[in-house]
């Protein structure tokens, strides 16, 4: 699998740094991506965050999101990709320092 980074290059929405995809390079999911996920820059100012694919619907009005990437058993199975994501913006950030 390969973690593509696509920055944002105006600030809109605050606070959202980039858009991150899936690209799987061996399996029965290979030549697909997965896409929807985004790094942001947390509220508080204390490091990064990143958002998974989610569709939206209103119940009674109200806004809601359904999550498309969900963990099967275990609770800290996201963790792993969430990591892998904020790992690959970081490499990301360094390479677009050198270059400028």
């Amino acid at each position: 699998m390969i973690i593509k980074i696509a920055p944002i290059e105006t600030n809109n929405p605050p606070g959202k740094l980039a858009d991150a995809e899936l690209h799987f390079t061996e399996g029965v999911l290979e030549g697909l991506k997965l896409i929807g996920f985004s790094v942001w820059e947390r509220r508080t100012g204390g490091g990064r965050n990143v958002t998974f694919p989610a569709r939206q619907y209103s119940v009674n009005g109200e806004r809601r999101s359904f999550s498309l990437l969900r963990p099967v058993a275990d609770a800290t199975a996201q963790d792993r990709i969430r990591e892998a994501i904020l790992e690959a913006y970081a490499e990301f950030e360094e390479k677009a320092a050198v270059a400028l």
